[in-house]
């Protein structure tokens, strides 16, 4: 199949729910529109992951969430693309398929072959009725055959995730699996939150099938990306840096997937550019920041650090105006008013820091609105 990886920032959006767990579809698009940041922002929407709360929903809520990201990007692309024809360049709609059963992923599938998704995401190891050994039967059978009958080419990707593997099941794909899979012309990449030897495994088992390029890994463990592309000094940085890409196969990752960035797109956008270019000032900058991000989702409960990571990003853009409901999926731990109002004085005081060690370019704007002219980014 004819499709060219996207590189860069992909963003896990959240799922913006009233008290019923049902999606709230004007919101919703507002959470579309601010994560792309006429531009500045993300260049991959991926709806339905784990950050979206996938497996706290309805089915239907799930289908919901795809049929309203797919609207909406196109919308979004169509006024990139007036704004300025000659620079803008296409956000890319990634729906995640996920359910717990064989059944909700094939249902899901289809619908976003029939809304015109751009790729699908898989988690494999998070449907309950399928067994490990069954997955490259599940995929060369039940999913081939639905692909092939829709007679339009789709790329789907793996999704790697323990925080969400069914019960019985081991915490990431087997690397034989991978390679099995990588057969299908289909099965184009994989996003992974593991460390990074892991990765390395992963890319030696695609390529065993697929070109160089034609297998893309998105690192879902977003901070690795401060140290993994980090330039190496002296004689045995330059050992380590070898042995990193002996490691990686010299086919370091593509992507990376930052669930904070849902509140802090221009940030991470920039972070990743940096990063990937080598700018170690600049790294550490932004490597301040977005640890600084995580230090405010932790909390203490009963005498134990506890993290709220997807409460935070909700509250977040509440406070940003973004969406007027910050409620989480029943499961998701939720803020308690102490917690929001800890959380909404740090927020502030990072938002503070951000703006005056950045370039304002690079301040993630808190109102979602229709694009204005873009203009090309400075290299800083």
């Amino acid at each position: 199949m004819s499709y060219t990886l996207k590189t860069g920032l992909n963003i896990p959006t959240i799922t913006v729910l009233d008290d019923a767990g049902r999606v709230i579809a004007d919101e919703q698009r507002r959470v579309f529109r601010h994560v792309v940041q006429n531009g500045y922002g993300t260049e991959m929407i991926f709806g339905v992951g784990t950050t979206g709360e996938w497996n706290r929903l309805a089915n239907i809520e799930r289908q919901r969430i795809i049929e309203i990201e797919v609207d909406e990007v196109r919308q979004i692309n169509a006024e990139l693309t007036a704004a300025n024809p000659s620079s803008a360049s296409a956000v890319e709609a990634w729906v995640g398929v996920n359910g717990s059963t064989r059944q909700e992923i094939l249902a899901n599938l289809d619908a976003a072959l029939q809304l015109g998704a751009d790729t699908a995401v898989i988690a494999p190891l998070a449907i309950e009725d399928l067994a490990e050994s069954d997955i490259v039967r599940f995929f060369q059978r039940d999913i081939t055959d639905l692909l092939e009958a829709s007679r339009r080419p789709m790329p789907v990707f793996l999704y790697d995730n323990a925080d969400i593997a069914a019960a019985g099941q081991p915490p990431h794909i087997r690397t034989h699996i991978v390679k099995h899979l990588s057969r299908l012309p289909w099965v184009r990449g994989l996003k992974v939150s593991a460390p990074r030897h892991v990765l390395g495994n992963y890319t030696k088992a695609a390529l065993h099938y697929k070109l160089p390029g034609e297998f893309g890994i998105y690192i879902g463990n977003a901070m690795l990306i401060f140290e993994m592309y980090r330039p190496s000094h002296g004689l045995l940085g330059r050992l380590r840096e070898g042995w990193r890409d002996f490691q990686l196969h010299n086919a370091p990752p593509i992507g990376v997937v930052s669930g904070p960035a849902n509140c802090l797109p221009r940030e991470w956008h920039k972070a990743w550019r940096v990063c990937w270019t080598g700018d170690e000032e600049l790294t550490d900058r932004y490597l301040g920041i977005c640890q600084q991000f995580e230090r405010i989702c932790a909390f203490v409960e009963n005498g134990q650090p506890v993290k709220k990571t997807i409460a935070c990003v909700k509250y977040a853009l509440e406070l940003d105006g973004v969406i007027s409901s910050s409620l989480v999926g029943k499961g998701t731990a939720p803020l308690n008013h102490e917690q929001k109002q800890i959380f909404g004085d740090r927020y502030r005081a990072l938002q503070e820091e951000i703006r005056q060690t950045t370039p304002a370019l690079w301040n993630t704007s808190q109102q979602a609105r229709r694009p204005e002219r873009i203009s090309q980014p400075d290299s800083r």
